[in-house]
């Protein structure tokens, strides 16, 4: 069976299991999938697709339990869709959540189809940009600093040459060609960390993946079949800063 269809079978029957059991057995799995998003616990990160679906298709299940544990008449469906009001309403609210800190999406003129734009026979000559691959250092108990001095890393913690800690941050590090630009990768790849030395900002980007270097500037995308942007786009400059 496709990858597709099992997840697709896995889901109903997720939804006639919750269907099935008693109401009182099945909200507790609820909660505990609700309890699992809002802890934002780090080995969970890469489930939080799965939690997020099995939660949306799990209310459902259990309303018709509850239906059919009221006996399916109008008052049972009167209390049903009551509660399927404040299931639902809360459902938006933690998708809001869990969704605060997404970075707001590219125009699709800029991202979905950049690759055609770029091969188009109209419109302004298309500029081929070749990006220098990031170079991925493992700190551990010590990496030399472009810029003198050393990095050091602790647990989540990435402590500076001059003693600053950037926490949060995965034990690896990449500097530009200039060492002007220190990118550390976010805790389960939740996105990048990048610090601008010259002018001592700090950039934390979710959801953006640092994918090259052009021009002594950062490149990223948010995958492997996106475009990548430089970051004066991802941040919504105009123009990238000197």
């Amino acid at each position: 069976m496709p990858p597709r269809w099992s997840a697709w079978a896995l889901t109903v029957a997720w939804l006639l299991l919750l269907a099935l059991l008693p109401w009182w057995l099945g909200l507790p799995l609820l909660l505990a999938l609700a309890a699992a998003l809002l802890s934002q616990v780090a080995r969970l990160a890469e489930y939080t697709g799965m939690l997020r679906r099995g939660l949306h298709w799990g209310v459902p299940g259990w309303l018709l339990s509850v239906l059919l544990a009221l006996g399916g008449g109008p008052r049972a469906w009167v209390l049903t869709m009551s509660a399927a009001l404040a299931g639902f309403s809360l459902l938006v609210l933690l998708d809001n959540w869990l969704d605060r800190d997404r970075p707001r999406q590219p125009s699709p003129m800029s991202s979905a189809e950049w690759s055609e734009l770029a091969m188009a026979p109209i419109g302004p000559a298309a500029a081929i940009i070749e990006l220098q691959p990031p170079t991925w250092l493992d700190v551990g108990e010590g990496v030399a600093d472009p810029r003198g001095g050393t990095l050091h890393a602790s647990g989540r913690v990435l402590t500076l040459a001059d003693d600053r800690r950037v926490d949060g941050v995965e034990p690896r590090c990449c500097f530009s060609a200039d060492g002007r630009w220190l990118a550390m990768p976010l805790m389960a790849g939740r996105g990048t960390v990048l610090l601008d030395r010259q002018r001592n900002r700090l950039h934390r980007l979710r959801g953006w993946q640092l994918c090259g270097w052009h021009a002594g500037q950062p490149w990223l995308n948010r995958g492997k079949d996106d475009a990548p942007l430089g970051l004066a786009h991802v941040l919504g400059h105009d123009d990238p800063e000197p």
